[in-house]
């Protein structure tokens, strides 16, 4: 009797796993609809959905079901989103999201819960950091990473004395300090670092700070409709002509139309250009353009190899996502076919990319030269 019931309990289990894999997959999309970063969500949003697309809907075996929340870029309001989308709706998978705040609320909840994490944007250094876990997993990059390779750029163009400028968050901060970093280590100098609260554009007292500090060059980080802003401002006050200005590549990613000229001739490092002439790309971006009408940036590759590193894991694991250790390992050992190149990730789980030094050309990020090759983030913090 005994014996009949323990085959009848795995008899259940064994079905309502079948019928867990057959059900769909909800996805929860916790991305910016709304503010400064509303144009990168969409981007995510729509390379994400193009890889899926390309799959017929299905990752895994599983159809896939989006459940969307609107994160407005609010730390304050991300462990409610989050916690709505694991409990209220059920998501068994969670991709978010752009700003780094958030995105650290995002990932202390899926360490605590377990739920699969993957970051397509928020470069926070300690998502993959202190905060690493088996089941978080980023597609874009660390805000160390382009720092750094822009730091041994501007080292390497002779330049000894610079000032940075950023919004005073995790994404500006960490950015300033891979720039410096590595700038610092070939012997330069960062003798100013300003800053300015997020999302506050009101750059002319500190651009009159830069006029009179007369640094060698200066480093930035902003992005979306900041980075338009402190683009045209720092022009419109004269000091393009004579300060020359690098930034990490936010600065000018789907930002070129709106900045116009004023853009024209800016360096910046990216682990994405415009360009990049290899067939994996050149097919990505003829797919993207023939279904949004738009032609990608770096956050759609990004929400695009988020989408196929989700598919990866779930291939594995014919779509269980109650495997996270398989889902894992699978995605540790996987090279990622990206419109970016090949990558695959860390121990920490975060890209191993190369990083390119890109010009402004018009309304491109043109391909200068490969500022930092296979470059890993420490991951400094992570014990997996």
């Amino acid at each position: 009797m005994k014996l009949k019931t323990l085959a009848f309990a795995a008899a259940l289990v064994a079905a309502s796993a079948a019928q867990a894999q057959g059900a769909k997959l909800k996805v929860g999309l916790m991305l910016p609809a709304t503010g400064t970063y509303a144009a990168l969500g969409t981007a995510i949003e729509n390379g994400f959905r193009l890889y899926v697309g390309e799959q017929g809907g299905k990752l895994g075996g599983r159809e896939i079901e989006f459940v969307k929340v609107d994160d407005e870029s609010d730390p304050a309001k991300a462990t409610d989103n989050v916690n709505k989308l694991i409990k209220r709706d059920n998501v068994d998978v969670l991709v978010g999201t752009v700003h780094s705040g958030v995105a650290m609320a995002m990932a202390k909840v899926a360490k605590d819960t377990g739920t699969l994490l993957l970051v397509p944007n928020a470069g926070a250094d300690a998502v993959t950091g202190p905060m690493c876990a088996p089941n978080i997993f980023r597609s874009s990059f660390s805000n160390w990473q382009p720092g750094y390779a822009m730091g041994e750029v501007v080292a390497k163009k002779g330049h000894k004395n610079v000032v940075t400028i950023t919004w005073k968050y995790a994404a500006g901060d960490e950015s300033v300090r891979g720039f410096k970093e590595a700038f610092e280590k070939a012997g330069g100098k960062v003798v100013k670092e300003l800053s300015l609260p997020f999302p506050n554009v009101e750059f002319q007292a500190l651009l009159t700070e830069i006029a009179a500090s007369k640094p060698d060059a200066v480093y930035t980080f902003f992005a979306g409709g900041g980075a338009v802003k402190f683009v045209k401002d720092y022009a419109a006050a004269g000091l393009k002509k004579s300060i020359p200005l690098y930034g990490a590549g936010f600065l000018t990613d789907g930002t070129l139309e709106a900045q116009g000229a004023d853009a024209d001739g800016l360096l910046t490092t990216l682990h994405y250009a415009d360009s990049l002439g290899n067939a994996r790309d050149n097919a990505f971006r003829l797919a993207y353009a023939k279904a949004f009408k738009l032609q990608p940036d770096v956050y759609a590759v990004q929400g695009y190899d988020a989408a196929q590193m989700l598919g990866i894991g779930l291939a594995a694991v014919k779509g269980d996502v109650s495997k996270k250790a398989e889902i894992a390992a699978a995605i540790e050992k996987a090279k990622i076919d990206s419109p970016r190149g090949a990558f695959s990730v860390s121990k920490s789980h975060n890209p191993v990319q190369d990083i390119y030094l890109r010009q402004v050309s018009g309304k491109e990020n043109k391909l200068v030269s490969v500022a930092s090759k296979s470059l890993a983030d420490p991951g400094r913090g992570c014990k997996l």
